[in-house]
């Protein structure tokens, strides 16, 4: 397509500062139409933006000045924005979920498939040095044969630094949906495809309060579920213990925990790229030992998973591509179901893990 590769913004909310912050410090891609509800925050941030233009989302969408569509939405326009890009025939990617529900993203992964037109997703943190460093210790054999891994968020809730907390607690929201798909798909990275789960999830209360922002005080209601926990089966055999929560204070468990015949890694929060890889030996199980950061993207930020995408090609995929978002919606809408059924669950779908990533620099993956 040429250089630089030319982005489309659609939705510039809180998340998109990070984004631009990125693109805009590599030569490489440039920023060229935004678009939003608000049309003047698309005005005010394409004035920030040298040669990008304020736009109405169906220009956008169709603009021959854009090779592809960022799509920054909430989640339950996710799908509907990607559908219409991919009919216009622009790549598209855009932040987690892929969809608001399974059904929804498959469709897109279809539509997609069927035009030929390539279709990534975030997360990206996982690309960054603390879950890449974890994958190459494990796969180095750092803790021998893997048996088991636990995966651990919980927070009071969104609503208490948001200014606009609704969509956390509406269909597409939650804990798992929202936050989930930076531990599943770390552990994806980590331990490969999930063929089948067992969940369960609860609602400690039925109205919320914002309490930041012009809105602060003001109650919204809950329509989902706000702590879920759930075991997943790997393909490998490997068994994953998950909870994610609204519904706690704090935790003091590790974000993730990897345990093998010969030790366990301590992983960083997958919400984050970098952040310490300790490993307990058995041989010296009341020593942690921190590992030298090997691989992955060097002092990476949001955005680093569409640099990815953009300079994938047929010998080597997109890291952060819709094969692993849509296998880790699965895993969590079927998670979600097998709590409402009180039945296990097997998987649709697989993936292969994403092609490992060695250690880059950032003035190699910034250029």
């Amino acid at each position: 397509m040429g250089l630089p590769h030319r982005i489309g913004i659609v939705g510039l909310g809180n998340i998109s500062r990070a984004y631009m912050d990125t693109l805009t410090a590599v030569p490489s891609v440039r920023i060229t139409a935004v678009a939003d509800l608000d049309r003047a925050r698309a005005e005010a941030v394409a004035a920030e933006l040298s040669g990008a233009r304020a736009m109405d989302v169906d220009d956008l969408l169709g603009s021959p000045e854009v090779d592809t569509v960022l799509n920054l939405t909430i989640p339950a326009a996710h799908a509907e924005i990607a559908l219409a890009a991919i009919a216009h025939g622009k790549q598209v990617y855009g932040e987690k979920p892929l969809a608001s529900t399974f059904a929804a993203a498959r469709a897109v992964v279809d539509a997609a498939d069927a035009a030929g037109i390539r279709l990534g997703c975030a997360p990206d943190t996982v690309l960054g040095t603390g879950t890449q460093t974890a994958r190459a210790a494990i796969d180095a054999g750092a803790i021998g044969r893997t048996l088991a891994a636990t995966a651990v968020m919980v927070t009071p809730g969104h609503e208490r630094w948001h200014p606009n907390p609704d969509f956390f607690y509406r269909e597409g929201g939650g804990p798992l949906l929202d936050m989930g798909p930076y531990y599943v798909s770390a552990l994806i990275h980590l331990l490969g495809p999930v063929r089948s789960v067992i969940g369960a999830a609860s609602r400690l209360r039925t109205e919320r309060v914002i309490a930041q922002g012009a809105r602060a005080g003001e109650r919204i209601s809950v329509e989902v579920d706000t702590h879920v926990s759930g075991i997943l089966e790997h393909t490998s055999g490997v068994l994953s213990t998950l909870t994610t929560s609204f519904d706690g204070t704090a935790t003091t468990a590790a974000p993730i925990e990897v345990h093998g015949e010969r030790g366990t890694l301590a992983v960083p929060d997958p919400n984050h790229f970098d952040g310490e890889v300790r490993l307990s030996a058995l041989d010296a199980p009341l020593e942690w030992l921190l590992l030298d950061a090997s691989a992955g993207y060097a002092g990476a930020t949001r955005g680093v998973g569409l640099l990815d995408f953009v300079r994938a090609d047929a010998r080597r995929p997109a890291r952060a591509g819709a094969d692993v978002a849509l296998h880790g919606l699965e895993v969590m809408t079927a998670l979600l179901d097998s709590a409402a059924a009180g039945r296990r669950m097997q998987l649709t779908t697989s993936v292969e893990r994403p092609i490992a990533l060695p250690m880059t620099r950032a003035d190699v993956w910034r250029t």
